[in-house]
């Protein structure tokens, strides 16, 4: 799976003239900050299936609500996809997106994981876990990511930086199940017991708890898929050395975020708009993207996904799953406090 990282991407009309195209059919247009070939594979099945072209600006989350924002109503854009719930709740709030009614999608969905007004809907779940190194770290021995904050784990873990979206998403969700005191009291304990000051993404922590830097690190889950089913002999490596650990199995849940989609207030397709998110959660795409992202279907079915379904079924903390917006700039706010860079 390969990462397209222009900061403005926009990809032509996806299988416009292939088999099932209607001549003269408008096309979709989507804003989304989700950049992997496994995408293009989605957009062009959906093509494929229903006739309906579609064209794609790729973009950084904020960028694309900025975006959207200038525009008004002149923006083409019927659809916008982020893979943060707390950014789609901020599109929400500036009065980017339209309630969509579907009983597709409300079925599909879990409903504390979704706008409660139909805003937005998810279609993939991201877990954000822990990986610990096997042969160092008995089974059991972390369970919860209260954990990775006590005395014995100085200088034995490992996290990406706090600035990113992953992390203080995770911090906000502390916040939200336990308070700001605890929460900033986690990050204090993480932050002493790190490795080495934050440095690089997901994956460059999951390879240097396999070469012995660390014995633990936090990573989102589908990292993990990617190095254990990458072509590169020496990341399949790495990712075997790893054992991945679900947190909080006894109390709230694991903390996940979610890719989402939403239709966009101005949208000129907004048909077609609810027709592709109504694609995204039907088995056939949710089992692409557990395939071929290795994110988890939204509606936890793990029979869809090999290895997916070899991680096996969690529980998820849904309890302030609306919050980690609003709660967002308080984490970035704890995370300087707590020294974690």
């Amino acid at each position: 799976m390969r990462l397209i990282r222009n900061k403005w991407v926009l990809m032509s009309a996806v299988g416009f003239c292939g088999a099932g195209a209607i001549l003269g059919a408008e096309p979709l247009h989507i804003y989304s900050h989700r950049h992997y070939e496994v995408d293009q594979k989605v957009n062009a099945l959906f093509t494929e299936k229903t006739g309906i072209a579609v064209k794609v600006v790729n973009a950084e989350a904020d960028q694309l609500i900025e975006r959207l924002k200038s525009e008004g109503a002149d923006s083409p854009a019927d659809v916008l996809v982020t893979v943060d719930a707390g950014r789609m709740q901020r599109a929400v709030e500036d009065g980017l997106l339209q309630p969509v009614k579907s009983g597709v999608l409300e079925k599909a969905t879990p409903v504390a994981l979704r706008d409660a007004q139909g805003h937005w809907y998810p279609f993939t779940l991201r877990a954000r876990g822990i990986v610990v190194a096997k042969g160092r770290v008995k089974e059991g021995e972390v369970k919860d990511y209260a954990d990775l904050a006590k005395p014995e784990w100085r200088g034995r873990v490992l996290a990406r930086s706090s600035t990113g979206g992953y992390n203080q998403s995770l911090l906000a969700s502390i916040i939200a199940a336990e308070g700001e005191k605890a929460a900033e009291q986690w990050a204090k304990g993480v932050a002493r017991n790190l490795a080495r000051p934050p440095q690089g993404g997901d994956r460059d922590q999951i390879k240097a708890v396999a070469a012995g830097l660390a014995d633990a690190a936090i990573t989102n889950s589908y990292y993990l898929g990617m190095l254990l089913n990458s072509p590169d002999a020496g990341e399949r490596k790495a990712g075997a050395a790893v054992r991945l650990v679900f947190p909080n199995q006894s109390g709230r849940g694991t903390h996940c975020n979610v890719s989402a989609a939403g239709i966009t207030k101005h949208a000129k397709n907004a048909e077609a708009g609810r027709k592709y998110l109504e694609f995204l959660v039907s088995p056939e795409v949710q089992n692409i993207y557990a395939e071929g992202s290795f994110e988890h279907p939204v509606s936890m079915d793990l029979s869809l996904g090999g290895q997916v379904g070899k991680w096996g079924a969690f529980k998820v903390d849904e309890a302030g799953f609306l919050r980690l917006g609003e709660l967002s700039a308080t984490a970035t706010r704890l995370f300087d406090r707590a020294g974690w860079k």
